[in-house]
């Protein structure tokens, strides 16, 4: 929830449209999340 709360903040803060957040869990897993602005 950190990451995805820090990327929405920095996408506000700098105007962007778009964020990409991305994390390992191990074993060969991960998972990533695409977020946009409308």
């Amino acid at each position: 929830n950190r990451i995805v709360v820090t990327l929405i903040h920095e996408m506000l803060r700098n105007n962007k449209k778009l964020g990409l957040a991305s994390l390992c869990i191990g074993g060969g897993m991960g998972t990533a999340v695409i977020l946009k602005k409308v």
